[in-house]
């Protein structure tokens, strides 16, 4: 059974003639970690703001079709009742810390939902274990890098033992280091955790590496969607999307001598074709 159902799912912003979302379909089930990306004006934060809540409860316009949550739809959820389903993390984390302290900002969601405090403090000791900064705890918000903030976000929304993680496109602001880190402790939450995550991003390199189901949206549809592999295959049309596929991935089929279901998607994988390829040449 599926966790999150999308089915015929059209939505329309107020006054806009044509829809931001068109005829959506797609499930996640349980444990998944599935990268949502697509060029600028693709549909992706609109989609984000519908599985969260933003819309319809703070963002109005013309909803079709369902999305469902553990076979009930959300829309018939308050905002407290989705923030417990899915946890959200956003592009700017500046934008989305709103205390001074570490321990303060990991608090703010479950004392607004009424926790007493033991369950607070064990939620808060958990949630900074797993994302790995538990020695952050009692620093300053203002005193963190950004990778550091971004981890805090995702401490935060981990706070709220939520369903799904969904984050949109929080490594935008991030150096490469950076980026790495949030991808690392995002798979290590998928994969040692079982935490269900879904991520728009724009960076396909990692994305290939760490998400195990892609799906690509282009005015407001799905228009791709798969295994990395099979996406990311599909080169000549994700370059007319406007969709970059990872730099190894073009390089190998530069040089040839693969088929789709070997195309390396990571520089390792990479680096054993390219050798496959030097011993057949000898």
């Amino acid at each position: 059974m599926p966790l999150l159902e999308i089915k015929n799912f059209t939505f329309s912003y107020p006054q806009s003639p044509q829809p931001a979302l068109k005829d959506i379909n797609f499930s996640v089930a349980k444990g998944e970690f599935i990268g949502i990306t697509g060029p600028t004006g693709a549909g992706k934060t609109t989609l984000a703001c519908c599985l969260n809540g933003i819309i319809p409860h703070f963002q109005g316009g013309r909803l079709q079709g369902r999305i469902d949550l553990q076979r009930t739809s959300i829309f018939e959820h308050s905002t407290a009742q989705i923030s417990r389903l899915v946890g959200s993390v956003f592009q700017d984390s500046e934008a989305q810390i709103i205390s001074t302290e570490v321990e303060q900002e990991l608090a703010f969601g479950p004392e607004n939902l009424g926790f007493p405090p033991r369950e607070i403090e064990r939620r808060i000791s958990e949630a900074l274990e797993l994302v790995g900064i538990t020695e952050l705890r009692n620093r300053p918000t203002i005193n963190l890098s950004g990778g550091e903030k971004q981890r805090v976000a995702i401490a935060a929304a981990l706070a709220m033992l939520p369903e799904i993680l969904l984050l949109d496109e929080p490594t935008s602001e991030l150096d490469p280091v950076g980026t790495e880190e949030i991808f690392q402790v995002l798979s290590h939450l998928n994969r040692a955790h079982g935490i269900t995550i879904l991520m728009i991003e724009q960076k396909t390199e990692q994305l290939a590496a760490y998400a195990n189901r892609i799906l690509v949206l282009n005015g407001g549809t799905v228009a791709l969607e798969g295994e990395p592999w099979q996406v990311f295959a599909r080169q000549n049309e994700l370059e007319e999307i406007g969709v970059r596929i990872p730099q190894v991935t073009r390089l190998a089929s530069m040089l040839g001598g693969h088929d789709k279901y070997s195309l390396p998607l990571t520089v390792e994988q990479c680096r054993i074709f390219v050798e496959r390829m030097l011993r057949r040449q000898i």
